[in-house]
């Protein structure tokens, strides 16, 4: 019915509190505890172990896919893309960055693919090479 496994942590089915008895077997995965065949039948019904970094990775694949289409990485913060707030989450990734709390990994991923950090900073950056290109142009700044 759902087309996944990522169970959610508050989901109960039939009176079992299904997503935290998952947390429970990724923990023990996670400890090196989780029998080999019991992670292997998790692993067939497609359970994935890092919902953090399986989530960023679609992300970024939204990413790829925005800049290949737009050209730039530079996406709009109320931007949405097949259903996941892809402007958000890129704002979060900046955040992140800025706060040093960013894996450097993903920061490295990111800046390949063009992000900028600071768009504050980089709009007024093209802003000035305008103003100093009219001023070649016109010979004055009275814009």
């Amino acid at each position: 019915r759902e087309g996944h496994s990522n169970v959610p942590n508050r989901y109960i089915d039939e009176g079992l509190k299904l997503g935290i008895w998952l947390n429970a077997q990724r923990q023990l995965k996670k400890r090196g505890k989780l029998d080999g065949s019991l992670e292997k039948q998790l692993e067939d019904v497609g359970v994935v172990w890092d919902v953090f970094s399986d989530k960023w990775e679609k992300n970024y694949c939204l990413l790829v896919k925005f800049r290949q289409k737009e050209g730039h990485s530079n996406v709009p913060t109320i931007y949405i893309e097949d259903g996941m707030k892809l402007g958000r989450w890129l704002n979060t990734q900046r955040q992140k960055k800025k706060k040093r709390n960013l894996e450097q990994g993903y920061e490295k991923k990111l800046e390949d693919l063009g992000v900028v950090w600071d768009i504050v900073s980089e709009q007024w950056e093209k802003n000035f090479r305008l103003l100093v290109k009219f001023r070649q142009k016109k010979g004055h700044s009275m814009v």
